[in-house]
């Protein structure tokens, strides 16, 4: 069902122009269809935060679900932005205090980049905790991706993440390998992308009482839930990323190098590209004068291979979400639902 255009966010237009379906406010309404309010804290670099939103809010609004989704983007004062993106920020977010004087029925934490090796000394640390311990009490389920699973898994769960000693980036085969209605309808083996230094391993989920979804023999575990199987998702990989998300990385990684001689030039993301983009991109690294990153031609040899399980995934979780929800934004279950088993597994 649509997403709900309840203010200016350019995201909506653009998202409008691919094809999505956008409901202005005024005409949904008059539509006796139940709201469900989604909280988005976007704690990405000025350079990806549009980006991320317009990742989110496709997964959202591509679920089958019988509901209008209210949408509500907002970050951290902690996280310091250039003059462009607050600007964004100032027109088309909510400050932290407003959401949790309204309520949220459900909450997405994005991933960030980070700057230290211990994520304590990271400036947004307490301010992120401030807003998971909130949406533990408040809010039905939490959704959280890469950095954000690492940073709760380290604050809740007393579970560092480990250095690899690499960047582990690229599309990995991954297994469903538990039931949960969270992966029902889902095939049982699927893409997912993954770009990161660092990792929870499956002994640290398992150590930490968590169950374990879906796993990748290469990349680790990717899908997991909190003790009681509702209260908190935990995404590891990027399966809200476009067809170009890493390919916009490579780049990124190809122009630092450039720049550093003693940088090391980046190796391909694994499982992303095929034969005849590599050869493009490896004349591109030969020819080191040349001036234009041949992104187009590669960009048109691209294939998703995740999004569709991403989407039947998020619509899994909204849908139950639905199912439990109290329709009060600021209590978290309906009544008779058992907070240690919410979802009666």
């Amino acid at each position: 069902m649509p997403l709900i255009a309840h203010n200016n966010l350019p995201t909506y237009e653009r998202l409008k122009q691919e094809g999505q379906v956008v409901l202005p406010r005024d005409f949904a309404r008059r539509q006796d269809i139940r709201e469900i309010h989604i909280g988005l804290l976007n704690m990405m670099p000025d350079a990806a935060l549009e980006a991320t939103e317009r990742q989110f809010y496709r997964l959202i609004g591509g679920s089958n679900q019988i509901a209008q989704f209210y949408i509500h983007p907002f970050t951290l004062d902690s996280i310091q932005r250039s003059e462009k993106a607050q600007n964004h920020i100032n027109h088309y977010y909510e400050h932290f205090n407003e959401i949790k004087s309204a309520g949220l029925d459900a909450l997405i934490i994005s991933g960030a980049n980070v700057t230290h090796a211990n994520l304590e000394q990271e400036v947004f640390w307490q301010q992120l905790i401030e807003v998971v311990d909130w949406a533990t009490d408040s809010v039905t389920s939490t959704l959280t991706s890469c950095l954000a699973t690492h940073a709760v898994m380290q604050f809740r769960y007393q579970q560092k993440r480990q250095p690899l000693g690499y960047k582990r980036w690229g599309v990995y085969q991954h297994q469903v390998i538990n039931s949960h209605p969270l992966v029902n309808e889902v095939n049982n083996q699927f893409d997912v992308p993954h770009s990161r230094y660092n990792e929870i391993s499956e002994a640290q989920f398992k150590q930490a009482g968590l169950k374990i979804l879906v796993a990748s023999e290469q990349a680790g575990v990717h899908l997991a839930t909190s003790e009681d199987g509702f209260k908190i998702i935990f995404f590891q990989g990027h399966p809200e990323y476009d067809a170009i998300s890493l390919l916009k990385e490579y780049k990124r990684e190809v122009f630092l190098a450039r720049q550093d001689p003693q940088r090391p030039y980046p190796p391909f993301p694994e499982y992303y590209l095929n034969q005849q983009a590599k050869a493009i991109l490896n004349e591109y690294a030969y020819r080191q004068l040349a001036p234009d990153f041949p992104e187009k031609l590669i960009t048109k040899r691209l294939k998703n291979t995740w999004h569709d399980t991403a989407e039947a995934i998020v619509g899994n979780w909204i849908g139950l979400v639905y199912q439990i929800t109290h329709p009060q934004r600021h209590i978290p279950y309906m009544e008779g639902v058992d907070i240690l088993n919410p979802l009666n597994l």
